[in-house]
């Protein structure tokens, strides 16, 4: 259905969310009060929609999300489907919080374990949850011996702008190979929290500049937000591009081409998870029908 309507025919990594449930609830989390929602995807669910993915879409990659992946009962069972049955490249995108048990028993099959930071110390945990940041290096620190490549996530707010650097140094002594940035949208907790958006653009080039002058050892890569030219690409209906990076499943079985629609409701293909297969339910403010750029990241 998403080649008919809209010309992609091939959509190289699927972000499943597995279920919104998650241990912690940070003040930018996109979700907001579906935190507190019980949808989620069954183990037989995600296997079918990963296997339409790889089979209609040339999908060759998955980052399992939440809420938080490893609350997720059924996490080693679809790890290991994605990998062995499908041949997927598999990654997480984790809290890092209390989760070594689980980890250990996955590790053999899985890709990358991307771990999401906001800053050093009492920083982060302050946007996170108490202890999260000694518990997140814990994590890193047990993937690096049980040899799995490692990645982190950063939301650049106006409390954690000025530890880019800093949690680039930290991650570094981890053998951390990328640091991601991401611009803060206000929505979710987000919406809540104004005092934490980067009111000031300058902020940004003077981030830039820090980073090209000090040249850390990890990789680091910036949402078009947060680099000196944003990217004008947009989702669009037939015509568009044959190709796309990335399509988001939301735990409702809502897709979501761009990063800058998730967490607004502006879906126009959903996962029908009894039918098993893509509908379209075009509104006049999906992300189709409004044009909603896609969020392209680059290297500093």
């Amino acid at each position: 259905m998403i080649a008919e309507v809209t010309g992609i025919r091939r959509i190289r990594m699927l972000y499943l969310q597995l279920l919104y449930r998650c241990n912690f609830e940070c003040l930018h989390c996109f979700h907001g009060t579906r935190l507190q929602h019980a949808d989620a995807f069954t183990a037989e669910q995600a296997a079918n929609l990963l296997t339409l993915m790889r089979d209609r879409y040339g999908t060759e990659a998955v980052t399992f999300l939440g809420g938080e992946p490893f609350v997720y009962k059924d996490l080693a069972r679809v790890v290991r489907h994605a990998r062995r049955e499908l041949g997927l490249r598999v990654e997480i995108c984790t809290n890092g919080y209390r989760i070594e048990r689980r980890l250990a028993e996955i590790a053999p099959h899985l890709d990358l374990l991307r771990v999401s930071l906001e800053g050093v110390g009492s920083t982060n945990d302050h946007i996170r949850r108490s202890g999260s940041y000694q518990s997140a290096l814990n994590a890193l620190g047990l993937a690096r011996e049980l040899g799995v490549p490692t990645g982190a996530t950063m939301t650049v707010t106006s409390r954690n702008i000025d530890e880019v650097l800093p949690l680039a140094r930290v991650l570094e002594h981890f053998e951390v190979r990328q640091l991601k940035l991401h611009c803060l949208r206000p929505v979710g907790n987000a919406a809540a929290h104004p005092e934490l958006l980067v009111t000031e653009p300058a902020a940004y080039a003077r981030l830039r500049e820090r980073l090209r002058e000090a040249q850390p050892a990890i990789e680091v890569v910036v949402d078009e937000d947060l680099s000196e030219h944003g990217a004008p690409e947009v989702c669009a209906p037939a015509g568009g591009p044959a190709e796309i990076e990335r399509i988001e499943a939301d735990p409702r079985g809502a897709l979501t081409m761009s990063c800058k629609a998730v967490g607004r409701d502006a879906h126009a293909f959903w996962y029908d998870k009894r039918a098993n297969r893509i509908v379209h339910r075009p509104t006049a403010t999906d992300e189709l029908a409004l044009a909603v750029p896609d969020v392209v990241c680059g290297r500093v």
